[in-house]
């Protein structure tokens, strides 16, 4: 493994922004200094670059096995190393679910051939499969997934019976979709009455209201705080839902937790006109009250982790109907560079990006010495360009479904190198290994 002596880089870390020089060796951090001399086999001159943890991104769906027609963990984990993102967990929703050991550990083989970032899976929770939830291994896999709302296959768990069996026996953090069902379906019914085959997008986060994630979610931390879960609630969408979460206690000691998705914190229902289906999500993009609550929520620690739910569909697939129209949206190439735009428009610092992309990731996971810039972690590091501005373009997207939300934004700061486990992976536009990244560990 080559050593690598990054020169003159402005580090963004816990809460310091300061330049440095970062020596690497055998995939670790040796070294952080003012001055180091030492003799690399790769020199970085990072001189007017900000040098960032790797983002680490706890809700993905790279569909595979069984969906990768619309992506794979080969091209999306590419697409998320040139967005700045050095480690992933993957969501237990492929084909077949990842409700039992064996396939857990199947897709875990094809990450280790096949992942150009660091990674870990979920295992999948559904009403008939406690056993083997129960047989997860705290050590090495990232934690339990739970859909208390629609899913694919056989996930939708709503037996209350089986929830409170999960909540009160889960041996690792318990990660929640919330979205009420029987919510959801009365809107749906509703909608479907008056307006029969007509309906549009803009009435998504109508259908999926704000009402069904706050009755979910609010669902989810009354039996987290009965039976002390280690609960974490993804992807919050609404006002309503910031105020379910603790600002005060330290995220360390916290037992209840929240993550935002960088789709709720950039767009709000009026892009739909513009974006249709290709901003339709589960939870729905809702208004700009709700998107700049999520963002407060973020800024002042209600919401301890900023991800990107990435999750691809072909084009013609969103071009259907609404109705028709899956949901979801790719999002690893382009979360970070967005997150940097706020931090131009002054919505958010340098700082609390690396805080709430990495650094409390790390710490409400217990990632084993990741997600910071520190002697002895690993060398999951990025470096960015504030002041080289990209065009999103069909040309440069990755993604295997070959197009973004984002296509035609311009953003004001380039991703220019992403450093893997210690090993230099992508350089201006360019993938320089065919190594792939490390399994995640965790220290419980």
């Amino acid at each position: 493994m080559k050593s690598i002596l990054i020169k003159g880089a402005t580090l963004v870390n816990e809460g310091r922004v300061f330049v440095a020089d970062v020596y690497i060796e055998n995939g670790f951090i040796a070294e952080i200094g003012t001055e180091i001399n030492k003799k690399a086999d790769q020199e970085i001159n990072a001189e007017g670059l900000h040098l960032f943890p790797g983002m680490i991104d706890d809700q993905v769906h790279f569909r595979e096995p069984g969906l990768t027609h619309k992506a794979d963990i080969f091209s999306e984990s590419m697409a998320a190393v040139a967005g700045g993102i050095t480690s992933f967990m993957e969501m237990p929703n492929t084909v077949p679910n990842t409700l039992t050991q064996e396939l857990l550990a199947d897709k875990y083989q094809i990450a280790a051939e096949m992942s150009l970032a660091n990674y870990s899976f979920f295992m999948g929770a559904s009403n008939d499969n406690l056993d083997e939830v129960l047989r997860t291994d705290p050590a090495n896999v990232c934690g339990i997934k739970v859909f208390m709302g629609s899913s694919t296959g056989n996930m939708l768990v709503d037996n209350a019976t089986v929830l409170e069996n999960i909540f009160s026996k889960a041996p690792i953090l318990v990660a929640t979709h919330c979205e009420d069902e029987m919510t959801i379906q009365r809107n749906l019914a509703v909608y479907k009455e008056k307006y029969g085959d007509q309906l549009t997008i803009s009435m998504h986060p109508l259908i999926r209201s704000a009402e069904a994630c706050y009755l979910s979610s609010s669902m989810a931390v009354e039996l987290a705080k009965k039976h002390n879960t280690r609960l974490h609630i993804l992807h919050i969408s609404t006002a309503a839902e910031v105020g379910l979460f603790d600002a005060v206690t330290p995220l360390a000691e916290k037992r209840i937790t929240a993550e935002a998705c960088v789709h709720h914190l950039w767009f709000d229902d009026q892009d739909y006109a513009e974006k249709g289906n290709l901003i339709k999500w589960n939870p729905a993009v809702k208004t700009s009250a709700d998107r700049d609550a999520v963002l407060q929520g973020v800024l002042d620690n209600h919401i301890d982790i900023i991800a990107t739910d990435h999750a691809p569909h072909t084009l013609e697939e969103k071009l259907q109907p609404y109705i028709q129209a899956p949901s979801g949206g790719p999002l690893v190439q382009h979360a970070l560079s967005a997150l940097l735009e706020m931090y131009h428009q002054g919505k958010i610092t340098l700082e609390k990006i690396a805080e709430k992309t990495a650094h409390n990731v790390a710490v409400c996971f217990q990632i084993d010495r990741r997600g910071y810039i520190r002697e002895g972690y690993w060398a999951d590091l990025v470096l960015v360009n504030l002041n080289d501005p990209v065009k999103v373009t069909k040309a440069n997207i990755l993604y295997k479904c070959g197009w973004s939300p984002f296509e035609g934004q311009t953003f004001q700061s380039e991703i220019t190198h992403t450093i893997i486990s210690g090993n230099l992976a992508y350089m201006k536009g360019k993938f320089l290994t065919n190594k792939t990244g490390q399994r995640m560990a965790f220290n419980r």
